[in-house]
C-alpha cells in the first residue's frame, strides 16, 4: 500500500459531503433510525446490532424488518435479551430477512444473552479487545465473533456474523461500531461507548462507498474486502487522523444520493 498522500481539493470536498449528510434530517431514511427510537443504553446498543446485523438490501425493508424483530422483543430488547426462557423463543420462528431466517435469529437471541450474563455486554467486550494503541477493530471483531458463536449453533448461522479473518470487510459490525462510538454532537452516532478512541475505527465499506473511494483515489483496490477497508482507513485518517471514519457520511451519501 502507497503512503497516503493529503490533497486540499479532496480534503474540502470530504467536508462539504460530511457536513451535508452527516444531518438528523436523514436518519428517518438509514437503518440507524430503529436504535433512535430507544433511550436506555443497553437498548440502544441491541437495537443496534441486531439492525446491523441485517443492513443489507433496500434500506425501507431494512428498518421495516428490524423494528419487526425489536417488536418481537417486546420493544425492551435488554430485559428481554436478559430474561427470555427458550420456549419464549418460537416467536422469532418466522422472521425472515433475505438470507437471514427464524433459526438465525434464535440463536442471535442465545448469542447475545450469553454476552450480557456471562462476558459483560457488547460494550465490554469491544472496549476490552480494543485497548492499546497496536490493537485492531478486526482482530476485536473476529475475537468477539468467536465468543459469540461458542454455544451450540448451526453453522449457516456463523455467514450472518463478518469475519475478518477471512478477508471479510465487516461492514456491517464497522457500521455499527460508528454508531456506538463516534459523538461529534450532531446526534446521528451515538457515542455511548467512551472508552473506545474514534481514532481507531475502521470505515464501513460497501459498494456505494467503495465506487465512491475509487473515483476519489482513497482506494485502488478492486475488492470490497478487509485490505480495501484498511488502505481506504489510512487514507482518510490524513485527513482526519482523530476521526476518519466520519467521511462515511460523504462517501455513502454520495453513492447512494447522488450516484456519484
Amino acid at each position: 500500500m502507497e503512503t497516503p498522500i493529503f490533497y486540499q481539493d479532496v480534503y474540502d470536498f470530504l467536508e462539504s459531503k460530511y457536513e451535508f449528510y452527516n444531518q438528523l434530517s436523514f436518519i428517518e431514511t438509514d437503518p440507524i433510525f430503529v436504535p433512535h427510537l430507544y433511550t436506555k443504553k443497553e437498548d440502544i446498543e441491541i437495537a443496534a446490532f441486531l439492525t446491523a446485523t441485517i443492513a443489507w438490501g433496500s434500506r425501507p425493508t431494512i428498518i421495516n424488518n428490524a423494528k419487526k424483530l425489536l417488536n418481537l422483543m417486546g420493544d425492551s430488547p435488554h430485559e428481554y435479551i436478559m430474561q427470555f426462557r427458550e420456549k419464549d423463543l418460537v416467536v422469532f420462528s418466522d422472521f425472515v430477512h433475505r438470507t437471514f431466517n427464524g433459526e438465525d435469529c434464535i440463536y442471535f437471541m442465545q448469542g447475545l444473552k450469553n454476552i450480557y450474563r456471562k462476558h459483560g455486554g457488547l460494550e465490554y467486550l469491544f472496549t476490552e479487545n480494543m485497548k492499546g494503541s497496536a490493537a485492531s477493530p478486526m482482530n476485536a471483531i473476529s475475537y468477539i465473533r468467536k465468543t459469540f458463536f461458542k454455544l451450540p449453533h448451526l453453522p449457516r448461522t456463523e455467514k450472518h456474523f463478518s469475519n475478518p479473518e477471512i478477508g471479510s470487510a465487516a461492514k456491517r459490525i464497522n457500521m455499527f461500531l460508528r454508531w456506538m462510538v463516534r459523538d461529534d454532537g450532531r446526534g446521528v452516532d451515538f457515542g455511548l461507548w467512551k472508552n473506545i478512541s474514534p481514532s481507531k475505527l475502521m470505515c464501513p465499506l460497501d459498494v456505494h462507498s467503495g465506487r465512491v473511494a475509487r473515483k476519489l483515489d482513497l482506494l485502488s483496490r478492486k475488492q470490497d474486502d478487509r485490505k480495501s477497508v484498511e488502505e481506504l482507513t489510512a487514507n482518510l485518517r490524513i485527513y482526519d487522523p482523530k476521526d476518519p471514519v466520519k467521511y462515511d457520511f460523504a462517501l455513502f451519501g454520495l453513492g447512494v444520493f447522488e450516484n456519484f
